[in-house]
């Protein structure tokens, strides 16, 4: 009964953390072609905080939390696929602290980017999810 459970937990934090990190480049986006000041991006201000603080970083956690749980119940901690999963998933960690940096630069007005450059980083999450994705249902074995 645990598997299940576990495994239900962690697809619906991985879920909604994914549905925050696509979403926030975005936002940044829209916020870039606002510019500094305007009614607009104080808006954006208060969206990409709330998204970050109250979806992106808890689900983040709990998609950690959840999906080391799942990978000890089932014994995959020795197995390629999962380490490749892993460092790839370090990859999508590293680019949530990105975000959250440009939150803060976004809210103090400091920000320098492109909305070009956002457009592009907007793309990365949905490529480390598609490999990690297939990296779980293919469950790859490489030789030792």
């Amino acid at each position: 009964m645990l598997y299940p459970a576990l495994k239900t937990l962690h697809l619906v934090s991985l879920i909604s953390w994914m549905a925050a990190m696509l979403y926030l480049p975005r936002l940044f986006v829209y916020h870039a072609e606002a510019g500094p000041g305007t009614p607009q991006a104080e808006t954006f201000k208060t969206m990409e905080r709330r998204l970050l603080r109250g979806i992106a970083t808890p689900a983040m956690l709990a998609t950690w939390i959840f999906g080391l749980w799942l990978a000890w119940e089932i014994g995959a901690l020795r197995d390629g696929w999962l380490h490749a999963k892993l460092a790839l998933v370090l990859v999508l960690t590293g680019l949530h602290g990105m975000l959250a940096g440009a939150v803060r630069r976004f809210a103090a007005d400091r920000d320098t980017h492109t909305p070009r450059y956002w457009r592009i980083v907007n793309e990365v999450p949905a490529v480390l999810m598609l490999v990690i994705v297939a990296l779980v249902v293919f469950k790859p074995s490489w030789p030792s």
